[in-house]
């Protein structure tokens, strides 16, 4: 619990393994995944979400002047009426559908030790974040970077969400920034990479941290991964806990908002880019100047 709490603390980012998730799934799904990225675009565009759809889930490749270098298959909880699946290969669905639920369990079992590392009531986090209609997983593939000046994946960020799961093939490429230096996050056999998203800094008021992150192409090969993101309902209210403002003494860092209004402006940020990286909308967005303090 103390190195959980210390890595949440410094770094938000850590490695688990004996998580729960079968090996052989996992692999079996990143295979899968690598047959179907490998397909011809018109067959890929096949599971692409019609115009208007008011979730994009299905297969999506970044637009053509983005930033990011990747393409990936979006799905929501098993049974949505979102999901859009390819027809090939045929046992991606079902593996896809079996993977979902497996990291689902993974991320409501870290969630519950986050809940203890923070000193929260027994299953407190549970009780407040209930609602698993929001929760979401990529597949993704990164197309292999050109040469070393162009080999952005993802760029920096931080997660808007409660907790992600990240596995990542032997390629690598995840990175962490701490302390103004990007450090790699080495893939290794069979573990599960957690990072702490800005609910959980906004919540425990900025004791744990919602790290800067990217992703940086590897030369010449391809990059493939599954990212899962267990979130807030939308209507759900967040703002710093009394446990770690008025309890102890101290004054919230953030303001409350609701969640769907921060994810309406975090989508926005993808679909109108600012004309500058600093003018996109973060949760310092919500964060109270020492004047606003009370």
């Amino acid at each position: 619990m103390e190195i959980i709490t210390q890595a949440c603390s410094d770094y938000g980012f850590f490695q688990v393994v004996n998580h729960g998730v079968p090996l052989n799934l996992l692999h079996k799904a990143l295979e899968l995944s690598r047959i179907f990225f490998e397909y011809p675009s018109e067959e890929k565009l096949k599971s692409s979400p019609p115009s208007g759809a008011p979730v994009p889930a299905g297969y999506r490749t970044q637009p053509q002047n983005s930033p990011d270098k990747n393409e990936y298959l979006l799905m929501f909880p098993p049974g949505s009426s979102f999901n859009i699946f390819p027809h090939n290969p045929p046992q991606l669905k079902q593996t896809l559908e079996d993977l979902f639920a497996q990291f689902s369990k993974t991320a409501m079992l870290v969630e519950s030790i986050v809940n203890n590392c923070l000193n929260l009531p027994p299953k407190f986090l549970q009780e407040f974040n209930h609602d698993r209609s929001w929760d979401f997983m990529v597949a993704l593939r990164y197309f292999p970077a050109t040469d070393e000046t162009d080999n952005n994946g993802l760029t920096q960020h931080e997660d808007g969400n409660c907790i992600t799961l990240v596995f990542q093939d032997e390629a690598g490429g995840l990175q962490v920034r701490k302390d103004g230096e990007w450090i790699p996050v080495i893939p290794s056999q069979g573990t599960l990479v957690v990072n702490v998203g800005d609910a959980i800094q906004v919540l425990s008021n900025k004791k744990f941290k919602s790290a800067t992150h990217r992703v940086v192409r590897p030369m010449g090969r391809s990059r493939h991964s599954f990212v899962f993101f267990h979130n807030l309902e939308g209507d759900k209210w967040v703002e710093p806990l009394p446990q770690f403002t008025k309890d102890v003494g101290e004054p919230p860092i953030y303001r409350g908002f609701q969640y769907k209004e921060y994810q309406d402006l975090r989508v926005k940020n993808k679909t109108h880019p600012p004309a500058s990286p600093d003018d996109e909308i973060r949760i310092t967005h919500y964060q109270i100047t020492p004047s606003n303090s009370y």
